[in-house]
Formats: structure tokens, C-alpha cells, sequence
């Protein structure tokens, strides 16, 4: 039959709707989000992967958020668009219990409070995946220790993957010159340092004539200032003290937390220490070593460096030696220092809120392995060669523009999910002995055994009763209470919930070593 052209006109019409409606189906199943989209080659063959678009709730340490193309850069490594929403270090506990509460969170959430009420809670209440199962898929996840695992893990699951730093970084950092001046050997035992406190107080190191200095400056914090470090060398164990029958003991109810308070104590009563250190800042306890008020400074080793560079222009005379084998007995077998969280500093947590599915997470798990290979983590760390660095044969950095440093790449020293284990390091002397030292502080570091059990009543009210603590700690090192007042203050935290605790954590050592 012909068609005359009104008809033929018709047919025309339809087949060009229907081709349109076969058109428009192809794509009706396309992924919800671009991230999954690929376009087509020249060839028909599938082209690059478009880059995966990434939120990320992150801590910043500095005062400013970065400058400058490091996140660019990074994007074009891991083939990822990131977004970045920026918290201060300072606020961190109010914005991230206030994210968690309106479920306003990224696919990336930093979490370094681990101890916090409300993102334990978060986490146990499965607000976050499980990424265990996973990790093995990504070879540089798959390398994390199972003992990091383990001190990463909330009753047994990981919730995130964990921050890898040091195991346990701190020690003593004394002025070399100082000692020198005065005919003084490094201290080897707590005695020993304690006989250079004194003739820092009284022996006038800085040659001035003056009586101005004295031995140790410390800050008000009992974990990162002079007392548990010093606690280590008494043989404190680490937050608690595991003993053979699975039952738990306080640090504070054993010997050597006793020990580390009376050592305390002589140090304030007789001047060797600064009179304000319970109410002065880490800020201020920095600058007044950089001043000359003092010789001995306990905390992380690494911090020698920035010390130095602080005394700059001030104390240019400043030699410092590091010291990481100091003990009570003087005997190498009594060797320890307290580990910090287990070498974790929290985790890279992935909210249900917004990665919705399994592929989505291991996209993420992808990104994360990415940022640990050692061109990513170096971008982090150091910048660009030739603009931030420059590098010499041995692998070592020097920091050629201070100031574009700090602006276009300190900021992300906060995310790297791995710092220790690079060929790459920094060229300061300081530096590569600190972190020698750091390293070798694995070998006797002192773990908390209940690190990784959970307490319910720890998570609702250990901060709360640790005050009770703290302040007992200080008021016997400033002479307001006696032993006996200590004691009864230990009495009072039992009372309160801390027996609770006791009991709730063998119950778990229990189940989870059954």
C-alpha cells in the first residue's frame, strides 16, 4: 500500500518518537550519584573514571584553612573531587557532638575523641560502618598491625579507619649547654635528673649571676607535661593495671603513681619546678623554656625542633639532648614509657547518612589507602620540591619558604591517615634523632589494657570522675591533702561509679579472653 505524504509524514513522526523514548530509557538507570558515571572513549571503550566527589568533616590545628594547589594536587592523584569542611582543633568537641545530634555529618568524618560520650555512642549505635570486613581488599590498609586494629576497635568492631601515629613519643629534653656549663653528665635515672633540677634552681647555668632558672617547666596536664611520663619511669602502668586473676587496678591505687607524686612534690617544694605549672598553658610553658627560665622539658620528642627554632633570636646559645631511657632503678630491664592510645589518634569514620551503600564505602576505603602511599603523604607533609622543599640524595627535607609552608600545607598535617614509616624525612638533625628515638620507644612502651573494652559507665561519666583525680593529684604534689586525703579521694571515685568501671571492665576482659 502507498502512503501519500500526509501518512508518510505520520509514520516518520512516531518512528522519531520512538527512537527519542529508546534514547531516553538508556540512561533512566544511571547511578543516583555522578561518582559512578563513565563516559566513552574515542573507541567505544570506557574512558578514565570521572573523579569521585568526597566530603570531608576535618580537624584543622592551624589558625587558618589551607591556600594554595596541595588539595588540588591530591585530587589529582586519588582522582577525587573533596570538599572540605574545616573544624578548629579547640571547638572540636562541641561541633562534633552537634553534628552527630542533627545527623549534619560528610562521607568523611574525623573523629579523634574517641572517649567522648557521644561518639562512642555514635559509633556503638552503628551511625558509622563497620570497615573491618574491608580492609583487606587495599594493600595499605591491609599492613595495620592487628594490635592497632585491636586499640582502634569498640567492643570488638572498627568503626573507621584508624589514625597511625607513634607508638609512645615522649621523654625528656634537657639543655646540653646548660650541663656543660655546670660540668654535668646526662641524667640516666630519676635521682640523677632530679640532682640536675636542683643545680638548674641553684647553680646559675646561664652564667648571668642571677638566681632566675630553674630545672623543669611544666604545663597543667598530667598526661602530657612532666607527670606521666615521669609515672613511666616509676613503673605507673598505663591509665590500668592488668593482673593475673583478669581484675583491673587504678594506676592511681598503685606504688608507682604514689612514687610520681612525691617525686612531684619535691620538685615544687623545693623550687625546681615552676610554682604556676598546674595553671600554666602549653603555649607559655614553651615559650618560657625558649626564654631561658628553665633547662628540663618533658613531652614529645620531636617537639626539640620547634623549641630550638622558639629560642631563636632569644637563647641562640641553646644546645638540647634528648633522653628516652631514663628509670627509677637504673637497671635497662626496668626500661618503659607510657604508650599513647595505642599508636591511634581516632578515626576516618563513614556516617550511613551519607555513604549509602557498599561500593560508595570501598571507594572511600580506596581514597584512604591512596593518601597513605608515600607521594600523597609527602604532598601532606612537606609540600611541592622546589616550591615548599627541596630533597638531597639520603631522602632528607629541607624547608626552603617557611611562611608558604604554613599556609599551603601545615593544615593538613591533620589528615594523614599514616605519619610514622616513610623514607622521607626532614633534613634537622633534631628531627631525624627524635624520630630515631621515638621508634626505639616501641620496644618498651606500656599499653592501657582496657583501651579497647568498653565500660559503660567510663563512656557516661569517666570524665567526670577523672576530675576527681586530677585534682586530688595536684592538691597532694601543692601539700592541701595528705596521703590519707588522697586516699579518701580515691574513696570517693569508687564510690561514684569508679567501682562500676572496675568491675564493668573485667566483665569484658572476661568475655572477650573466654
Amino acid at each position: 500500500m502507498k502512503l501519500n505524504g500526509k501518512q508518510l509524514s505520520i509514520v516518520m513522526l512516531v518512528i522519531l518518537l520512538l527512537l527519542s523514548a529508546c534514547g531516553s530509557n538508556s540512561g533512566g538507570n544511571s547511578a543516583a550519584k555522578d561518582n559512578t558515571t563513565q563516559k566513552q572513549g574515542t573507541n567505544g571503550e570506557p574512558a578514565a573514571e570521572e573523579p569521585f566527589n568526597i566530603t570531608w568533616m576535618n580537624l584543622l590545628h592551624t589558625p587558618s584553612t589551607p591556600t594554595g594547589d596541595i588539595q588540588k594536587l591530591i585530587e589529582e592523584k586519588t582522582n577525587t573531587k573533596l570538599k572540605f569542611s574545616w573544624i578548629p582543633d579547640a571547638s572540636k568537641e562541641e561541633r562534633i557532638n552537634t553534628a552527630l545530634a542533627s545527623n549534619s555529618l560528610a562521607d568523611i568524618v574525623t573523629l579523634t575523641i574517641l572517649e567522648n560520650a557521644s561518639v562512642r555512642n555514635a559509633l556503638k549505635a552503628g551511625m558509622f560502618w563497620e570497615v573491618g570486613p574491608y580492609l583487606s581488599e587495599f594493600p595499605n590498609l591491609a599492613a595495620i598491625s592487628e594490635e592497632k586494629l585491636q586499640a582502634a576497635s569498640i567492643g570488638g568492631k572498627l568503626y573507621g579507619v584508624p589514625f597511625l601515629k607513634d607508638v609512645a613519643r615522649n621523654g625528656v629534653i634537657i639543655r646540653q649547654d646548660w650541663l656543660d656549663n655546670l660540668g654535668l653528665e646526662v641524667p640516666k635515672t630519676t635521682d640523677e635528673l632530679m640532682a640536675v633540677a636542683k643545680a638548674f634552681k641553684e647553680q646559675d647555668p646561664d652564667g648571668n649571676g642571677k638566681n632566675d632558672t630553674y630545672g623543669f617547666i611544666d604545663r597543667n596536664d598530667l598526661v602530657y607535661g612532666v607527670f606521666k611520663t615521669i609515672g613511666s619511669y616509676f613503673g605507673t602502668p598505663n591509665v590500668w593495671q592488668l593482673n593475673e586473676d583478669g581484675t583491673f587496678t587504678p594506676e592511681f591505687e598503685t606504688e608507682g603513681y604514689v612514687k610520681t607524686m612525691d617525686y612531684m612534690k619535691e620538685l615544687y617544694d623545693n623550687g625546681y619546678i615552676n610554682q604556676d605549672f598546674a595553671v600554666t598553658a602549653k603555649k607559655d610553658q614553651q615559650e618560657g623554656f625558649n626564654q631561658g627560665k628553665a633547662g628540663i622539658y618533658v613531652g614529645a620528642l620531636f617537639d626539640s625542633k620547634n623549641l630550638l627554632n622558639g629560642a631563636k633570636g632569644i637563647q641562640d646559645m641553646m644546645e638540647l639532648t634528648m633522653i628516652n631511657d631514663i628509670t627509677s632503678t637504673g637497671n635497662e630491664s626496668d626500661r618503659a614509657i607510657w604508650a599513647g592510645a595505642g599508636g591511634i589518634g581516632g578515626l576516618m569514620a563513614f556516617p550511613k547518612s551519607e555513604v549509602k551503600d557498599e561500593a560508595e564505602l570501598k571507594r572511600l576505603l580506596k581514597f584512604v589507602n591512596d593518601l597513605m602511599e608515600e607521594d600523597i603523604f609527602t604532598l601532606m607533609t612537606y609540600g611541592v620540591e622546589g616550591v615548599h622543599y627541596s630533597l638531597d640524595q639520603e631522602g632528607a627535607v629541607t624547608i626552603i619558604d617557611q611562611e608558604k609552608w604554613e599556609q599551603e600545607v601545615q593544615p593538613y598535617s591533620a589528615s594523614r591517615p599514616k605519619e610514622p614509616g616513610y623514607r622521607i624525612h626532614e633534613a634537622d638533625q633534631l628531627r631525624v634523632e627524635s624520630s630515631r628515638l621515638i621508634l626505639e620507644n616501641e620496644k618498651y612502651a606500656v599499653y592501657n589494657p582496657a583501651y579497647s573494652l568498653e565500660s559503660e559507665t567510663f563512656t557516661m561519666m569517666g570524665s567526670e570522675l577523672q576530675k576527681i583525680i586530677t585534682d586530688a593529684t595536684y592538691k597532694y604534689i601543692l601539700d592541701s591533702i595528705d596521703l590519707e586525703g588522697f586516699k579518701a579521694e580515691v574513696e570517693k571515685w569508687k564510690k561514684s561509679g569508679g567501682s562500676k568501671i572496675i568491675s564493668e571492665y573485667e566483665a569484658a576482659y572476661k568475655d572477650a579472653n573466654s
